[in-house]
């Protein structure tokens, strides 16, 4: 199994690679078109490095952020393609939701994705989530990804437009995703000691294999495709809004559920920090400034 994936990993992290370098330039762009006394934004590019228990090294990859932008407050977008041993936790997290009999065996697993959080200047311009992934182990290997919106002030043109957009890029792999996977987004990214939802949706899937790699990429690259003309509608819509320092006050308290959505919940984020990768990369998505009422 590991052979015949040598090619499919390679491919997978570059498409990944070049999602980065897409979004990127759309988000500098976006910034230069804002105008302004205020420089235009520019991200910071640092090499992000996993060593593995004995040190040796695992891989690893960029971490982009942009801080203090035009429209942009802190957004970052990482990039990693990391390998190693699983601890027994992370197997036994894995091991609860899906068939992995062998993996306490060897343990060995490979992943790859990118990850993309984005806190704005304007409270009426919506934070926005998105990552897409793969993994592999020797006993099986899985897609997992999304992308949702977590507006400060709702819209509801917003959120229809956003969604539009996610079920257009989902429909043509099956009429039953779009709606399966919002289901999924809505059950996921819900916060249980709030009683509510952390934003208005989007999708969610994780442990997809049908059998079809060729397939289930080609989904998950239709993921990532889907994101920069779902949410920079959205921008366009509300970047130039007017707002007052109740609006901010807003966003600062809608940031603080955020962020404790985050540490307590995110899939993600526990297994960066459980396998070693690089804290500051992990936590990129904490927003710059936040509040709790």
């Amino acid at each position: 199994m590991t052979d015949q994936f040598d090619d499919r990993k390679a491919r997978a992290s570059q498409w990944f690679r070049r999602l980065r370098d897409e979004i990127v330039a759309a988000f500098e762009a976006l910034e230069d078109a804002q105008g302004g006394p205020a420089p235009a934004g520019r991200f910071e590019v640092t090499e992000t490095r996993r060593q593995s228990e004995d040190g040796s090294d695992a891989g690893g990859g960029l971490m982009s952020v942009m801080r203090g932008g035009r429209v942009f407050e802190k957004v970052g977008v990482n990039v990693s393609t990391v390998h190693g041993q699983l601890g027994e936790r992370a197997v036994a997290a894995m091991a609860a939701r899906k068939d992995l009999s062998g993996l306490k065996d060897d343990p060995t697993f490979w992943a790859s994705g990118i990850s993309l959080v984005a806190h704005m200047q304007n409270p009426h311009v919506p934070a926005v989530h998105m990552n897409t992934r793969m993994f592999w182990t020797p006993v099986a290997w899985w897609f997992g990804g999304g992308s949702d919106l977590n507006p400060a002030i709702e819209y509801a043109e917003d959120t229809e437009h956003f969604h539009a957009v996610l079920k257009e890029h989902c429909d043509p792999h099956g009429a039953d995703l779009y709606p399966r996977f919002k289901d999924w987004a809505d059950e996921y990214f819900y916060v249980p000691h709030r009683h509510r939802a952390r934003g208005v949706g989007g999708i969610f899937y994780d442990d997809l294999n049908t059998g079809d790699w060729e397939a289930d990429f080609a989904f998950t690259q239709d993921v990532g495709r889907a994101f920069l003309p779902a949410f920079l509608g959205c921008v366009e819509r509300r970047k130039h809004m007017p707002f007052t320092e109740e609006d901010r006050e807003r966003q600062l308290v809608h940031r603080g559920l955020y962020a404790e959505y985050n540490l307590v919940y995110d899939r993600g984020t526990k297994f960066g920090l459980e396998t070693g990768h690089d804290a500051n990369a992990v936590l990129m998505s904490l927003p710059p400034i936040a509040k709790w009422t």
